[in-house]
């Protein structure tokens, strides 16, 4: 495998903002050959442009990942375009957030759709043309959220938590071709537009929970795996590690902390009206790469905050090693 950017053919759904539109960008710049992939082809075509200004090649190919169909015609357009497609990189995700028995069926089946579904139809369409080649690399954009579970997002949950099995049950399938790479990255929360889009029947505005960082974590990871893949990514560092240590040595203690962290966020935010977001359909606001949070943790800023999470896992480390010592089996 040719491991090097310049010239590499990489797709990538959910190109049109946040993460995906801020990862188009930085491969772009590292001379990548782009095929961007969204519903909103007037926001695709504004990042091919910038691509392009950039002095690389980009193909916009609108795509709705829950349509089986539209993702096949991905993979062929995409494939005839240069003979080949190098990375595919499945980014593309929706938020709903709301009490489960009052946020409506079709949303939280939409967010399967997308989110675990989406992902499982990227890696259909493209395994075919990686085992043709003898070569490629799948990276997905899981999220954090593949370990801890976000009460009033219970779907959204569902679909992280199913992507981490997914994608390594499809990894040990892959033994046999040392060439095809399955990346997994587990980002904390990002500084995106993506919350902005979010379904929302909480009746209240919803913010990203800190600490948020810049998107750009997210296009370095990506650029990384392209150039070393590996199975696994944490993009942010010792926070998205912590997060997961958190999860497996206190479940139970994660679970009821992220409940009452957003029941009292809930007590405090401003009201706001239900909306079904962009579950549905495209939406035409807020298509930049960043919400521009205060409190976004910049890439290459975050040492004082590594430090504290280290400490922090050891701290959690000792806690469990105490509760072992004093019930042994439990």
């Amino acid at each position: 495998m040719n491991n090097s950017i310049p010239g590499k053919v990489v797709v990538i759904t959910g190109a049109s903002s946040g993460a995906g539109r801020c990862t188009a960008l930085e491969l772009a710049r590292n001379g990548a050959c782009v095929v961007l992939a969204s519903r909103n082809e007037q926001a695709l075509r504004q990042v091919a442009d910038e691509c392009r200004d950039l002095g690389a090649e980009a193909l916009v190919v609108p795509t709705d990942v829950t349509d089986y169909a539209a993702m096949q015609q991905l993979a062929v357009t995409s494939f005839a375009w240069k003979s080949r497609i190098d990375v595919w990189f499945n980014n593309a995700g929706v938020l709903a957030a709301g009490p489960f028995e009052q946020t409506p069926w079709a949303i939280h089946e939409k967010v399967i759709s997308t989110n675990l579904l989406g992902y499982m139809r990227g890696a259909y369409a493209v395994l075919p043309y990686f085992k043709q080649q003898k070569t490629g690399t799948l990276i997905n954009n899981i999220s954090i959220g593949g370990y801890v579970p976000v009460p009033f997002g219970e779907a959204y949950s569902a679909s992280k938590f199913a992507l981490r099995g997914f994608f390594e049950a499809l990894k040990g399938e892959l033994t046999g071709w040392p060439r095809i790479h399955v990346v997994d990255l587990f980002p904390p929360f990002l500084d995106t537009p993506g919350i902005l889009h979010a379904g929302n029947y909480t009746g209240k505005v919803l913010k990203p929970a800190p600490p948020v960082y810049d998107p750009m974590i997210v296009a370095n990871a990506v650029k990384a795996s392209i150039l070393r893949p590996m199975p696994v990514r944490y993009p942010g560092g010792a926070a998205a590690i912590l997060f997961r240590l958190g999860h497996s040595l206190a479940p139970e203690t994660m679970m009821k902390l992220t409940g009452l962290l957003m029941k009292g966020y809930f007590k405090v935010a401003r009201t706001a009206a239900d909306t079904d977001g962009n579950l549905f359909s495209t939406v035409h606001y807020a298509m930049g790469v960043r919400q521009n949070s205060p409190a976004r943790i910049r890439p290459g800023a975050s040492r004082i905050l590594n430090i504290a999470a280290a400490a922090a896992v050891t701290g959690l480390t000792v806690l469990f090693l105490r509760k072992q010592l004093r019930h042994p089996g439990k």
